[in-house]
């Protein structure tokens, strides 16, 4: 099997400046939406396709139909990034009858693999420290929940099985992604148990998420016609 050859140089520029662009017009959008320009669904619509857009022009018309808020910082919040010779190669998560949580600046492997049985996981990359390029998530979940928080700057690549059960699949990320940039790719099976992604804010408690889409669902009911 040989090795693909990097990216030339005029590539990775070329995906560094489609990345910037990406950033600052995520960051645009988390600001519409704590203004309530954008609902929940089409400001997850517009991450995603920020996300798999790979020209500057495309990414940047998501902003076109959007009033321009004086305070928007216009740049998304920056996952950290680990320096390539602290990053561990792979890490192993077990949980049977318990529940696993990895939360807050915990540094990220280059895979992470969990093995849960009868239990919860939750990871949360909001405040992850990541390599650079891409991270692999292997699940084997059986009578077990997995959650995984991600923020909205952080393209992932979602697919898995669900025997008896629920894996969610997600394609939020550009066919070709900058190598510095961080990917996070999950892949696994879930018997008689369920995977779930959720995209929420930086410094957004579980209790708030849940209010943002209580009130959201509440303001589409009182929409005339409902």
């Amino acid at each position: 099997m040989t090795t693909p050859a990097p990216p030339s140089r005029e590539t990775r520029l070329a995906l560094s400046r489609a990345q910037e662009t990406r950033e600052k017009v995520i960051g645009a959008l988390q600001e519409h939406f704590a203004h309530d320009a954008l609902d929940v669904d089409e400001f997850e619509r517009r991450v995603t396709l920020a996300h798999v857009s790979e020209s500057q022009e495309a990414i940047l018309a998501l902003l076109d139909d959007l009033p321009v808020l004086a305070d928007a910082p216009g740049r998304a919040t920056k996952t950290a990034l680990v320096p390539a010779e602290e990053v561990r190669p792979t890490q192993t998560l077990r949980a049977i009858m318990s529940s696993t949580e990895r939360r807050g600046p915990w540094t990220v492997p280059r895979q992470v693999r969990v093995r849960a049985t009868m239990s919860s996981t939750v990871l949360d990359f909001r405040e992850a420290r990541m390599p650079a390029g891409p991270v692999e998530l292997d699940l084997r979940v059986v009578m077990s929940s997995a959650e995984i928080i991600v923020p909205p700057g952080l393209a992932v690549e979602m697919e898995g099985t669900g025997i008896m059960g629920s894996f969610e699949h997600l394609d939020r990320a550009p066919a070709h992604p900058d190598p510095d940039a961080p990917l996070l790719r999950v892949r696994g099976l879930a018997v008689m148990g369920s995977v779930e992604i959720k995209m929420r804010l930086p410094g957004e408690s579980e209790r708030d998420a849940h209010r943002r889409l209580k009130q959201e669902r509440r303001g589409q009911k009182a929409l005339p016609g409902r």
